[in-house]
């Protein structure tokens, strides 16, 4: 007797099922993701082999942020928790109050030219902190590139693990977030606490 004739398994169930299987065994994977119950509502955190590649509110479409890292870095996207524990535990540990940086490597392919720049920049910004737009600019060199420092935050690919909730506008106004306005509060209030 073998298990499937003690727990029937329908034929395309266990293909999809040996697929999974030997992809994940076989390292084959080219996008492992998972999702988190967070405070700022349900993230999508995305891995390459790298590294951390993207994080995604729920209001950008889990499905239409998986096609586009599919078409970006290859079809074999799948749904691997396991290979995001680390990162998932740490962003536990950010939300209860535990962890004031993420130590995870990161996958920064998604972040390039001025953006680039800036993103990898935003984490010398402490816990706590915020600048605003025009002062982000200076310290990267680029005092006049204000728009652009606000157009790198608006394109962060790691949310909250690279901290653009930490950049408001020079009146000290939140200006905007890829997760919302709501999100950006949440976090800063969080950090305040």
């Amino acid at each position: 007797m073998t298990i499937t004739d003690e727990f029937p398994v329908a034929e395309p169930d266990l293909t999809r099922l040996r697929s999974r299987l030997a992809a994940e065994a076989g390292d084959l994977i080219d996008i492992a993701y998972r999702t988190l119950d967070s405070p700022v509502g349900d993230l999508l955190l995305a891995a390459t082999r790298t590294g951390l590649v993207r994080v995604a509110f729920r209001s950008e479409g889990f499905d239409a942020v998986l096609e586009n890292l599919a078409e970006r870095f290859g079809a074999r996207v799948l749904e691997a928790p396991a290979r995001l524990d680390a990162a998932a535990i740490q962003f536990h540990e950010y939300f209860r109050g535990d962890r004031r940086s993420f130590d995870l490597p990161l996958d920064r392919s998604l972040s390039i030219g001025f953006r680039g720049e800036v993103q990898e920049w935003l984490p010398h910004i402490g816990y706590g902190r915020t600048l605003s737009y025009k002062e982000v600019a200076r310290r990267v060199g680029r005092p006049n590139a204000v728009r652009a420092v606000g157009t790198a935050c608006a394109h962060n690919p790691l949310p909250v693990v690279v901290p653009c909730h930490r950049v408001l506008r020079s009146d000290g106004g939140l200006g905007g977030y890829l997760g919302g306005l709501e999100a950006k509060r949440t976090l800063l209030a969080l950090e305040a606490a």
